[in-house]
Protein backbone atom coordinates (compact mmCIF):
# COMPACT_ATOMS: atom_id res chain seq x y z
CA UNK A 1 0.00 0.00 0.00
CA UNK A 2 1.22 3.46 -0.89
CA UNK A 3 0.36 6.87 0.47
CA UNK A 4 -2.52 8.35 -1.53
CA UNK A 5 -3.60 11.91 -2.45
CA UNK A 6 -0.12 13.35 -2.74
CA UNK A 7 0.09 16.94 -3.93
CA UNK A 8 1.04 17.36 -7.60
CA UNK A 9 2.24 20.94 -7.25
CA UNK A 10 3.71 23.31 -4.67
CA UNK A 11 1.40 26.23 -3.93
CA UNK A 12 3.58 28.33 -1.65
CA UNK A 13 0.86 30.67 -0.43
CA UNK A 14 -1.59 27.94 0.49
CA UNK A 15 -1.60 27.07 4.19
CA UNK A 16 -4.91 25.19 4.26
CA UNK A 17 -4.00 21.77 2.82
CA UNK A 18 -2.15 19.21 4.97
CA UNK A 19 0.50 18.90 2.27
CA UNK A 20 1.39 22.59 2.30
CA UNK A 21 1.16 22.87 6.09
CA UNK A 22 3.64 20.01 6.34
CA UNK A 23 5.85 21.72 3.75
CA UNK A 24 5.94 25.05 5.56
CA UNK A 25 6.22 23.65 9.07
CA UNK A 26 8.94 21.18 8.09
CA UNK A 27 11.20 23.75 6.44
CA UNK A 28 10.65 26.26 9.26
CA UNK A 29 11.37 23.67 11.95
CA UNK A 30 14.53 22.59 10.12
CA UNK A 31 15.52 26.24 9.71
CA UNK A 32 15.32 26.78 13.47
CA UNK A 33 17.18 23.54 14.19
CA UNK A 34 19.94 24.58 11.81
CA UNK A 35 20.00 28.06 13.34
CA UNK A 36 20.42 26.63 16.85
CA UNK A 37 22.79 23.86 15.70
CA UNK A 38 25.33 26.34 14.34
CA UNK A 39 24.36 29.35 16.44
CA UNK A 40 27.59 29.13 18.43
CA UNK A 41 29.84 28.98 15.33
CA UNK A 42 30.04 32.75 14.63
CA UNK A 43 30.65 33.36 18.35
CA UNK A 44 33.48 30.85 18.67
CA UNK A 45 36.11 33.59 18.79
CA UNK A 46 34.61 34.76 22.11
CA UNK A 47 34.33 31.20 23.43
CA UNK A 48 37.88 30.37 22.29
CA UNK A 49 39.31 33.34 24.17
CA UNK A 50 37.17 32.85 27.28
CA UNK A 51 37.97 29.14 27.66
CA UNK A 52 41.52 29.37 26.22
CA UNK A 53 40.85 26.73 23.56
CA UNK A 54 43.65 25.40 21.36
CA UNK A 55 43.27 24.70 17.63
CA UNK A 56 42.96 20.99 18.43
CA UNK A 57 40.19 21.65 20.95
CA UNK A 58 38.34 23.85 18.46
CA UNK A 59 38.72 20.98 15.98
CA UNK A 60 37.18 18.53 18.43
CA UNK A 61 34.27 20.93 18.93
CA UNK A 62 33.75 20.98 15.16
CA UNK A 63 33.81 17.17 15.05
CA UNK A 64 31.61 16.84 18.13
CA UNK A 65 28.92 19.14 16.74
CA UNK A 66 28.22 16.75 13.87
CA UNK A 67 29.26 13.37 15.31
CA UNK A 68 26.14 12.38 17.23
CA UNK A 69 23.97 13.41 14.29
CA UNK A 70 25.15 10.35 12.37
CA UNK A 71 23.52 8.08 14.95
CA UNK A 72 20.54 10.39 15.43
CA UNK A 73 19.74 10.41 11.72
CA UNK A 74 19.90 6.63 11.44
CA UNK A 75 17.52 6.34 14.40
CA UNK A 76 15.13 9.09 13.35
CA UNK A 77 14.61 7.58 9.90
CA UNK A 78 13.50 4.31 11.50
CA UNK A 79 11.36 6.25 13.99
CA UNK A 80 9.52 8.09 11.22
CA UNK A 81 8.48 4.76 9.71
CA UNK A 82 7.21 3.69 13.14
CA UNK A 83 5.38 6.70 14.62
CA UNK A 84 5.21 9.17 11.74
CA UNK A 85 6.99 12.47 11.11
CA UNK A 86 4.60 14.58 13.22
CA UNK A 87 5.43 12.97 16.55
CA UNK A 88 9.07 12.45 15.59
CA UNK A 89 9.54 16.17 14.90
CA UNK A 90 7.66 17.22 18.03
CA UNK A 91 9.84 15.14 20.34
CA UNK A 92 13.07 16.05 18.54
CA UNK A 93 12.40 19.79 18.78
CA UNK A 94 11.35 19.74 22.43
CA UNK A 95 14.14 17.45 23.66
CA UNK A 96 16.75 18.91 21.29
CA UNK A 97 16.15 22.42 22.60
CA UNK A 98 17.47 21.44 26.04
CA UNK A 99 21.20 21.21 25.21
CA UNK A 100 20.88 24.33 23.03
CA UNK A 101 19.77 26.27 26.09
CA UNK A 102 22.03 24.24 28.37
CA UNK A 103 25.28 25.15 26.61
CA UNK A 104 25.00 28.48 28.39
CA UNK A 105 25.99 26.66 31.59
CA UNK A 106 29.28 25.38 30.12
CA UNK A 107 32.25 26.61 32.16
CA UNK A 108 35.25 24.87 30.57
CA UNK A 109 36.33 22.95 27.47
CA UNK A 110 34.95 19.61 28.66
CA UNK A 111 31.45 20.83 29.53
CA UNK A 112 31.32 22.96 26.39
CA UNK A 113 32.25 19.96 24.22
CA UNK A 114 29.61 17.76 25.91
CA UNK A 115 26.86 20.29 25.18
CA UNK A 116 28.19 20.87 21.65
CA UNK A 117 27.95 17.14 20.98
CA UNK A 118 24.43 16.92 22.44
CA UNK A 119 23.22 19.85 20.33
CA UNK A 120 24.14 17.87 17.21
CA UNK A 121 21.15 15.58 17.75
CA UNK A 122 18.80 18.25 16.39
CA UNK A 123 20.55 17.86 13.04
CA UNK A 124 18.42 14.74 12.62
CA UNK A 125 15.58 17.15 11.85
CA UNK A 126 16.67 17.05 8.21
CA UNK A 127 15.58 13.42 7.85
CA UNK A 128 12.09 14.19 9.16
CA UNK A 129 11.80 17.17 6.82
CA UNK A 130 12.67 15.04 3.79
CA UNK A 131 10.48 12.18 4.96
CA UNK A 132 7.48 14.43 5.50
CA UNK A 133 7.68 16.15 2.11
CA UNK A 134 8.42 12.84 0.34
CA UNK A 135 5.10 11.34 1.48
CA UNK A 136 3.15 14.54 0.84
CA UNK A 137 4.20 15.26 -2.79
CA UNK A 138 3.86 13.29 -6.03
CA UNK A 139 6.79 12.13 -8.24
CA UNK A 140 6.50 15.04 -10.67
CA UNK A 141 7.43 17.58 -7.96
CA UNK A 142 8.86 15.58 -5.03
CA UNK A 143 12.44 16.51 -5.94
CA UNK A 144 11.56 20.20 -5.92
CA UNK A 145 9.58 19.87 -2.69
CA UNK A 146 12.42 18.01 -0.94
CA UNK A 147 15.05 20.42 -2.20
CA UNK A 148 13.09 23.56 -1.31
CA UNK A 149 12.10 22.46 2.19
CA UNK A 150 15.64 21.32 2.96
CA UNK A 151 17.20 24.35 1.26
CA UNK A 152 15.12 26.84 3.18
CA UNK A 153 15.93 24.88 6.32
CA UNK A 154 19.64 24.92 5.55
CA UNK A 155 19.24 28.66 5.13
CA UNK A 156 19.33 28.74 8.93
CA UNK A 157 23.04 27.98 8.70
CA UNK A 158 23.60 31.21 6.79
CA UNK A 159 21.15 33.34 8.74
CA UNK A 160 22.66 32.31 12.08
CA UNK A 161 26.09 33.53 10.91
CA UNK A 162 24.57 36.99 10.45
CA UNK A 163 21.88 37.14 13.14
CA UNK A 164 23.64 35.55 16.12
CA UNK A 165 26.39 38.21 16.18
CA UNK A 166 23.61 40.83 16.09
CA UNK A 167 21.76 39.16 18.97
CA UNK A 168 25.05 38.91 20.83
CA UNK A 169 25.72 42.61 20.19
CA UNK A 170 22.23 43.48 21.43
CA UNK A 171 22.76 41.63 24.69
CA UNK A 172 26.09 43.33 25.41
CA UNK A 173 25.39 46.74 23.84
CA UNK A 174 21.74 47.34 24.72
CA UNK A 175 21.12 45.17 27.77
CA UNK A 176 24.58 45.59 29.26
CA UNK A 177 25.55 41.92 29.41
CA UNK A 178 29.20 40.91 29.52
CA UNK A 179 30.62 39.06 26.49
CA UNK A 180 30.57 35.84 28.53
CA UNK A 181 26.89 36.24 29.39
CA UNK A 182 26.04 37.56 25.92
CA UNK A 183 26.84 34.38 23.97
CA UNK A 184 25.12 32.27 26.62
CA UNK A 185 21.93 34.31 26.51
CA UNK A 186 21.96 34.20 22.69
CA UNK A 187 21.99 30.39 22.70
CA UNK A 188 19.26 30.20 25.34
CA UNK A 189 16.98 32.32 23.15
CA UNK A 190 17.60 30.05 20.15
CA UNK A 191 16.75 26.94 22.16
CA UNK A 192 13.54 28.43 23.53
CA UNK A 193 12.20 29.14 20.05
CA UNK A 194 12.95 25.53 19.02
CA UNK A 195 10.89 24.19 21.93
CA UNK A 196 7.91 26.39 21.07
CA UNK A 197 8.07 25.29 17.42
CA UNK A 198 7.97 21.65 18.51
CA UNK A 199 4.65 22.26 20.24
CA UNK A 200 3.30 24.06 17.18
CA UNK A 201 4.35 21.16 14.92
CA UNK A 202 2.18 18.76 16.93
CA UNK A 203 -0.97 20.85 16.51
CA UNK A 204 -0.52 22.17 12.96
CA UNK A 205 0.55 19.10 10.96
CA UNK A 206 -0.46 15.51 10.22
CA UNK A 207 1.65 12.58 9.08
CA UNK A 208 0.19 11.99 5.61
CA UNK A 209 -2.36 13.57 3.22
CA UNK A 210 -5.14 11.33 4.56
CA UNK A 211 -4.30 11.55 8.27
CA UNK A 212 -1.89 10.34 10.93
CA UNK A 213 -0.13 6.96 10.83
CA UNK A 214 -2.03 5.64 13.83
CA UNK A 215 -5.43 6.23 12.22
CA UNK A 216 -4.27 5.02 8.80
CA UNK A 217 -2.99 1.76 10.27
CA UNK A 218 -6.25 1.26 12.13
CA UNK A 219 -8.13 1.78 8.85
CA UNK A 220 -5.89 -0.68 6.99
CA UNK A 221 -4.49 2.02 4.71
CA UNK A 222 -0.93 1.61 5.99
CA UNK A 223 1.08 -1.50 6.93
CA UNK A 224 1.26 -2.36 10.64
CA UNK A 225 4.44 -1.58 12.53
CA UNK A 226 5.40 -5.25 12.69
CA UNK A 227 5.36 -5.38 8.89
CA UNK A 228 7.99 -2.63 8.84
CA UNK A 229 10.50 -4.90 10.55
CA UNK A 230 13.36 -5.79 8.29
CA UNK A 231 12.93 -2.73 6.07
CA UNK A 232 15.91 -1.02 7.67
CA UNK A 233 18.15 -4.02 6.97
CA UNK A 234 16.85 -4.27 3.42
CA UNK A 235 17.95 -0.68 2.91
CA UNK A 236 21.34 -1.47 4.43
CA UNK A 237 21.89 -4.27 1.92
CA UNK A 238 21.42 -1.94 -1.05
CA UNK A 239 24.80 -0.71 -2.34
CA UNK A 240 23.09 2.30 -3.94
CA UNK A 241 22.13 3.56 -0.48
CA UNK A 242 25.77 3.54 0.62
CA UNK A 243 26.91 5.21 -2.59
CA UNK A 244 24.45 8.01 -1.86
CA UNK A 245 25.64 7.96 1.77
CA UNK A 246 29.15 8.91 0.63
CA UNK A 247 27.90 11.33 -2.02
CA UNK A 248 25.77 13.18 0.50
CA UNK A 249 28.78 13.33 2.78
CA UNK A 250 30.59 15.06 -0.07
CA UNK A 251 27.98 17.82 -0.29
CA UNK A 252 26.03 18.24 2.94
CA UNK A 253 29.05 17.16 4.98
CA UNK A 254 31.03 19.94 3.31
CA UNK A 255 28.26 22.44 4.03
CA UNK A 256 28.29 21.54 7.73
CA UNK A 257 32.07 21.90 7.79
CA UNK A 258 31.97 25.34 6.16
CA UNK A 259 29.22 26.47 8.54
CA UNK A 260 31.46 25.50 11.44
CA UNK A 261 34.68 27.10 10.22
CA UNK A 262 33.70 29.95 7.89
CA UNK A 263 33.68 32.80 10.43
CA UNK A 264 36.95 31.69 12.05
CA UNK A 265 38.47 31.07 8.61
CA UNK A 266 37.82 34.65 7.56
CA UNK A 267 39.03 36.05 10.90
CA UNK A 268 42.26 34.02 10.90
CA UNK A 269 43.29 34.03 7.23
CA UNK A 270 42.28 37.46 5.89
CA UNK A 271 44.01 40.66 6.97
CA UNK A 272 40.85 42.70 6.38
CA UNK A 273 39.43 41.64 9.77
CA UNK A 274 42.59 41.98 11.84
CA UNK A 275 42.39 45.79 11.94
CA UNK A 276 38.92 45.81 13.53
CA UNK A 277 37.65 45.71 17.09
CA UNK A 278 36.63 42.21 18.20
CA UNK A 279 32.85 42.75 18.15
CA UNK A 280 32.98 44.49 14.75
CA UNK A 281 35.25 41.81 13.27
CA UNK A 282 32.92 39.05 14.48
CA UNK A 283 29.92 40.83 12.99
CA UNK A 284 31.59 41.36 9.59
CA UNK A 285 33.05 37.84 9.45
CA UNK A 286 29.61 36.46 10.29
CA UNK A 287 28.10 38.53 7.49
CA UNK A 288 30.53 37.19 4.89
CA UNK A 289 30.30 33.63 6.22
CA UNK A 290 26.52 33.91 6.07
CA UNK A 291 26.68 34.45 2.32
CA UNK A 292 27.54 30.76 1.96
CA UNK A 293 24.38 29.60 3.70
CA UNK A 294 22.10 32.24 2.20
CA UNK A 295 22.46 30.59 -1.20
CA UNK A 296 20.10 27.94 0.17
CA UNK A 297 17.19 30.26 -0.46
CA UNK A 298 17.20 29.11 -4.09
CA UNK A 299 20.25 26.93 -4.91
CA UNK A 300 19.10 23.67 -3.33
CA UNK A 301 15.70 24.14 -4.96
CA UNK A 302 17.48 24.43 -8.31
CA UNK A 303 19.21 21.13 -7.67
CA UNK A 304 15.93 19.36 -6.97
CA UNK A 305 14.02 21.11 -9.75
CA UNK A 306 16.64 20.20 -12.36
CA UNK A 307 16.58 16.68 -10.94
CA UNK A 308 12.84 16.56 -11.66
CA UNK A 309 13.44 17.97 -15.15
CA UNK A 310 16.17 15.46 -15.93
CA UNK A 311 13.90 12.73 -14.55
CA UNK A 312 11.06 13.85 -16.79
CA UNK A 313 13.26 13.68 -19.88
CA UNK A 314 15.63 10.77 -19.17
CA UNK A 315 13.98 8.86 -16.32
CA UNK A 316 15.61 7.97 -13.02
CA UNK A 317 18.99 7.60 -14.70
CA UNK A 318 18.66 11.24 -15.75
CA UNK A 319 18.38 12.29 -12.11
CA UNK A 320 21.62 10.42 -11.38
CA UNK A 321 23.45 12.02 -14.31
CA UNK A 322 22.50 15.46 -13.04
CA UNK A 323 23.82 14.49 -9.61
CA UNK A 324 27.19 13.56 -11.14
CA UNK A 325 27.52 16.95 -12.86
CA UNK A 326 26.85 19.08 -9.78
CA UNK A 327 28.99 17.01 -7.39
CA UNK A 328 31.94 17.12 -9.81
CA UNK A 329 31.62 20.90 -10.23
CA UNK A 330 31.34 21.34 -6.45
CA UNK A 331 34.73 19.71 -5.93
CA UNK A 332 36.40 21.91 -8.53
CA UNK A 333 34.82 25.06 -7.04
CA UNK A 334 36.00 24.15 -3.53
CA UNK A 335 39.59 23.74 -4.72
CA UNK A 336 39.41 27.15 -6.38
CA UNK A 337 38.01 28.81 -3.24
CA UNK A 338 40.75 27.29 -1.08
CA UNK A 339 43.40 29.11 -3.12
CA UNK A 340 41.86 32.56 -2.68
CA UNK A 341 43.82 34.77 -0.24
CA UNK A 342 42.27 38.15 -1.12
CA UNK A 343 38.76 38.81 0.22
CA UNK A 344 37.53 40.39 -3.02
CA UNK A 345 38.37 37.15 -4.86
CA UNK A 346 37.36 34.78 -2.09
CA UNK A 347 33.76 35.97 -1.80
CA UNK A 348 32.76 35.34 -5.46
CA UNK A 349 34.53 31.96 -5.31
CA UNK A 350 32.62 31.15 -2.10
CA UNK A 351 29.30 31.98 -3.75
CA UNK A 352 29.98 29.77 -6.80
CA UNK A 353 31.15 26.96 -4.55
CA UNK A 354 28.04 27.35 -2.38
CA UNK A 355 25.79 27.20 -5.47
CA UNK A 356 27.10 23.76 -6.41
CA UNK A 357 27.08 22.48 -2.81
CA UNK A 358 23.39 23.28 -2.38
CA UNK A 359 22.43 22.00 -5.83
CA UNK A 360 24.26 18.73 -5.10
CA UNK A 361 22.19 18.26 -1.96
CA UNK A 362 18.96 18.92 -3.82
CA UNK A 363 20.00 16.56 -6.61
CA UNK A 364 20.78 13.80 -4.09
CA UNK A 365 17.34 13.94 -2.53
CA UNK A 366 15.66 14.02 -5.92
CA UNK A 367 17.01 10.45 -6.23
CA UNK A 368 16.46 9.18 -2.67
CA UNK A 369 12.62 8.79 -2.81
CA UNK A 370 12.96 6.29 -5.66
CA UNK A 371 15.51 3.91 -4.10
CA UNK A 372 13.11 1.96 -1.86
CA UNK A 373 9.60 3.32 -1.29
CA UNK A 374 8.82 0.69 1.35
CA UNK A 375 11.77 1.81 3.46
CA UNK A 376 11.74 5.53 2.74
CA UNK A 377 12.57 6.47 6.33
CA UNK A 378 15.49 4.05 6.49
CA UNK A 379 16.95 5.22 3.18
CA UNK A 380 16.47 8.89 4.07
CA UNK A 381 18.08 8.31 7.45
CA UNK A 382 21.10 6.41 6.14
CA UNK A 383 21.80 8.88 3.34
CA UNK A 384 21.22 11.81 5.69
CA UNK A 385 23.64 10.30 8.19
CA UNK A 386 26.20 10.23 5.39
CA UNK A 387 26.19 14.01 5.40
CA UNK A 388 27.27 14.10 9.02
CA UNK A 389 29.73 11.25 8.59
CA UNK A 390 31.35 13.36 5.89
CA UNK A 391 31.48 16.36 8.23
CA UNK A 392 33.05 14.25 11.00
CA UNK A 393 35.71 12.96 8.60
CA UNK A 394 36.41 16.47 7.30
CA UNK A 395 36.69 17.77 10.86
CA UNK A 396 39.88 15.80 11.45
CA UNK A 397 41.62 17.85 8.76
CA UNK A 398 40.93 21.02 10.74
CA UNK A 399 42.11 19.83 14.16
CA UNK A 400 45.64 18.90 13.16
CA UNK A 401 48.50 21.40 13.41
CA UNK A 402 50.29 19.71 10.48
CA UNK A 403 48.28 21.47 7.74
CA UNK A 404 46.64 24.87 7.57
CA UNK A 405 42.96 25.35 6.79
CA UNK A 406 43.36 26.45 3.13
CA UNK A 407 45.28 23.23 2.45
CA UNK A 408 42.60 21.22 4.25
CA UNK A 409 39.93 22.79 2.01
CA UNK A 410 41.94 21.95 -1.13
CA UNK A 411 42.22 18.31 -0.05
CA UNK A 412 38.47 18.20 0.58
CA UNK A 413 37.83 19.58 -2.91
CA UNK A 414 39.88 16.81 -4.47
CA UNK A 415 38.00 14.19 -2.43
CA UNK A 416 34.61 15.63 -3.44
CA UNK A 417 35.56 15.54 -7.12
CA UNK A 418 36.48 11.86 -6.78
CA UNK A 419 33.20 11.06 -5.00
CA UNK A 420 31.24 12.22 -8.05
CA UNK A 421 32.14 8.97 -9.81
CA UNK A 422 30.22 6.97 -7.19
CA UNK A 423 27.04 8.04 -8.97
CA UNK A 424 27.84 5.35 -11.55
CA UNK A 425 26.87 2.79 -8.88
CA UNK A 426 23.33 4.19 -8.56
CA UNK A 427 21.31 2.32 -11.16
CA UNK A 428 17.67 1.31 -11.54
CA UNK A 429 16.02 -1.70 -13.14
CA UNK A 430 13.85 -1.29 -16.23
CA UNK A 431 10.85 -2.23 -14.10
CA UNK A 432 11.59 0.55 -11.60
CA UNK A 433 12.16 3.04 -14.42
CA UNK A 434 8.81 2.13 -15.97
CA UNK A 435 7.02 2.36 -12.62
CA UNK A 436 8.49 5.81 -12.02
CA UNK A 437 7.52 6.94 -15.53
CA UNK A 438 3.91 5.82 -15.07
CA UNK A 439 3.70 7.48 -11.64
CA UNK A 440 5.11 10.69 -13.12
CA UNK A 441 2.65 10.65 -16.05
CA UNK A 442 -0.22 9.99 -13.64
CA UNK A 443 0.78 12.96 -11.51
CA UNK A 444 1.04 15.21 -14.58
CA UNK A 445 -2.41 14.10 -15.74
CA UNK A 446 -3.85 14.76 -12.29
CA UNK A 447 -2.20 18.17 -12.16
CA UNK A 448 -3.66 19.09 -15.58
CA UNK A 449 -7.09 17.97 -14.43
CA UNK A 450 -6.83 20.14 -11.33
CA UNK A 451 -5.91 23.16 -13.46
CA UNK A 452 -8.86 22.57 -15.81
CA UNK A 453 -11.21 22.22 -12.85
CA UNK A 454 -9.89 25.39 -11.29
CA UNK A 455 -10.30 27.23 -14.60
CA UNK A 456 -13.89 26.04 -15.02
CA UNK A 457 -14.77 27.08 -11.47
CA UNK A 458 -13.17 30.47 -12.12
CA UNK A 459 -15.46 30.97 -15.09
Amino acid sequence: MEIQNKATRINLFNFTTPQMRAFHMSWFAFFLCFFAWFGIAPLMKIVREEMHLTQEQVGWCIIGSVAITVIARLFIGWLCDQIGPRLAYTWLLVLGSMPVMGIGFAHDYTTFLIFRIAIGAIGASFVITQYHTSIMFAPNCVGTANATSAGWGNLGGGVTQIVMPLIFTMFIGVLGFSESMGWRASMFAAGLVCALTGIAYYFLTQDAPEGNFKELRAAGKLPEKKMQKGMFWNACKDHRVWALFVIYGACFGIELTINNIAALYFLDYFDYFKKMETAEAIKMAGLFAGMFGLMNIFARTLGGAFGDRFGQKWGLSGRVKWLFVVIFCEGIALMVFSQMSVLAMALPALIVFSLFVQMSEGATYSVVPFINKKALGAVSGIVGAGGNAGAVSAGFLFKTQAINWPTALFILGAIVTSCAFLTFLVRFTEETEEEARLAHDSAITLKSGEKELAASLGQ
